[in-house]
């Protein structure tokens, strides 16, 4: 058997070696594990997709000027394992297998653990089986050191599982805490503009039912609104109902995620518990002579969790490289904003057709209500008809009513009001002082040129022209991209940082937790093997002792 000590106990110090080399970084399966540590940090990147593709729907339309921009260029140069190993560079694409299979390239030092590990493990306990029941004579000689060694390295790796079950376990806590902030900001940005584009929608059809003194919006206006409000409804709808439907599906991915975590780092407490308990002194414990017995499976059953979470990590790290590259894309495309970008995948909203619409029917139909109540404003209050003349007359009297300022001049741009008109925000307070009392007959009985009921009907036109004008903002954001680009800019500032330090947690846990698992099981094959040993030569020690003093007391009674 000292062909077997040899064995395991070179298996441990390579272990070792290996160990302390994913920590520090000395050689090259190190440094790569390093570039990809530095290359993985970010959000997921799949959060936005779907939901926020639907904020509106419609074509782009390409503008003069814009050019393709790569993403993350830097971040994502890695090797493509499709184009020879060579640099990948066609920046973060989530559409583009070159730039998926380059990421996932990333997690190639982790698995290349997990097979060597598997194959050199199990190649190991072969070697020991064959050793155990094919070699009829035993050697039963230890070493000293070799067991106090395995003894020390036994309970520090059992130390090391502890340590990287807890920061595995408050990394996946934090992360589930992160992503699910950050979707909730995602999706309370897809309702809030939902319900706007609703608002947007009921303010226009409101407009159709305004009547001033038997006055209406054009019936051009009017079908142009039905048009345009089918639009902005089917968007609206469509933006929710997927909104419902990825916050599901995200809320169940990571309550999976959540308990794949939390089983791996219990499993793995559980197994260094159990370890210890097999290691124990188990001469005077007959139940812990039975667990003892169950060694050899536990040592089986680690050697696959091993493997299996070595894999593990490597497809987490690759989350978390996605994750670290729609970060900074995000970031860069708030800094540099394009029409033609990768992130067109997540929202395609630049001069989108629907909201190009929508902005300009908002703000024609606006400047038609001002015009509609100016035009009965100077028709109707301020004229001085005959009372022969009706419905006209009715008895109007007194100063002029003010008109009211429109926002926007003939091509729909922006204008400053004169003194002498009232805007959207003092029109109720102004108009309010030109409201004569009235008879049953609705004429007036007192000094004013507008009737309660007229003075009603206009400030129903001021309210939802202000509200059409004041949405103006929102439909250019939606246009321009300038909405996206702050939702973007708050999830790489608020939410990107705590996404990337605490995914990052999970991996290093994770790894952290193969790592000392799998030096604690070749801890458990040395110092099993030197405990057992070691009781051995006890046993033969004490033997020969009571045979010698048998001996000696036999001599004695002879004499």
């Amino acid at each position: 058997m000292l062909g077997v000590q040899s064995v395991a106990t070179l298996l441990l110090l390579i272990s070792t070696l290996l160990f302390i080399s994913l920590s520090h970084g000395g050689s090259l399966l190190p440094r790569l594990l390093h570039q990809a540590n530095h290359q993985a940090q970010g959000i997921i990147g799949d959060l936005l997709g779907g939901t926020a593709r639907l904020l509106i729907e419609g074509e782009s339309i390409d503008l003069p000027g814009n050019s393709s921009m790569i993403l993350a260029e830097n971040r994502t140069d890695r090797r493509d394992p499709l184009d020879g190993f060579r640099h990948y560079t066609g920046g973060w694409n989530i559409s583009n297998k070159h730039y998926i299979y380059s990421v996932g390239f990333t997690a190639v030092p982790l698995l290349l653990v997990a097979a060597i590990w598997f194959l050199g493990f199990g190649l190991c306990l072969c070697f020991i089986c064959i050793c155990h029941f094919c070699l009829r004579r035993q050697h039963y000689s230890y070493s000293r050191l070799t067991y106090g060694l395995s003894l020390g390295f036994l309970i520090l790796f059992t130390i090391a599982v502890l340590t990287g079950s807890i920061v595995l376990h408050t990394g996946q806590g934090m992360f589930h805490g992160s992503t699910e902030s950050t979707m909730k900001y995602v999706v309370k940005q897809a309702d809030d503009t939902a319900r706007k584009l609703r608002n947007v929608s009921d303010d226009l059809n409101a407009a159709k039912g305004i009547e001033m003194d038997q006055m209406f919006l054009p019936s051009q206006v009017q079908n142009n609104i039905d048009s345009v409000t089918k639009k902005v409804n089917a968007s609206a709808s469509t933006l929710q109902s997927e909104t419902e439907h990825n916050s599901h599906k995200i809320r169940h991915a990571l309550n999976v995620l959540r308990i794949v975590l939390i089983t791996i780092a219990a499993v793995m407490l559980l197994l260094a518990f159990l370890g210890s308990l097999t290691s124990a002194n188990v001469s005077n414990a007959p139940h812990l002579y039975r667990i003892s017995t169950y060694r050899p499976r536990l040592v089986i059953v680690g050697w696959i969790l091993v493997a299996l979470t070595f894999i593990s990590s490597g497809a987490f790290l690759v989350l978390h490289n996605l994750m670290g590259d729609t970060c900074v894309a995000m970031d860069e495309w708030v800094q540099n904003p394009t029409a033609h970008s990768a992130l067109d995948d997540i929202l395609p909203c630049v001069d989108n057709a629907t909201a190009q619409e929508t902005l300009y029917w908002s703000k024609d139909v606006s400047s038609d209500l001002v015009g509609l109540i100016n035009k009965y404003i100077g028709n109707v209050s301020n004229s001085d008809p005959q009372p022969s003349i009706s419905p006209s007359y009715y008895n109007q009297s007194g100063p002029l009513v003010p008109l009211l300022c429109s926002q926007y001049h003939l091509n729909r741009s922006d204008q400053e009001c004169t003194g002498s008109e009232v805007n959207f925000d003092n029109a109720s307070e102004e108009w309010r002082k030109y409201i004569c009392q009235v008879s049953e007959d609705g004429i007036c009985t007192s000094v004013g040129r507008l009737r309660p009921e007229s003075y009603n009907q206009m400030m129903a036109a001021v309210n939802i022209s202000n509200s059409l004008y004041n949405y103006g903002a929102f439909l250019v954001g939606l246009q321009d991209c300038s909405l996206v680009r702050e939702t973007f800019r708050k999830i790489t500032r608020d939410h990107c940082p705590r996404l990337r330090l605490h995914s990052k947690w999970i991996y290093v846990g994770m790894v952290m937790v193969s790592s000392a698992v799998m030096l604690l099981l070749i801890s458990w094959v040395v110092y099993a093997r030197d405990k057992r040993h070691r009781m051995y030569m006890m046993q033969m020690a004490r033997f020969v002792a009571f045979s010698n003093q048998d001996h000696s007391s036999k001599i004695v009674s002879s004499q």
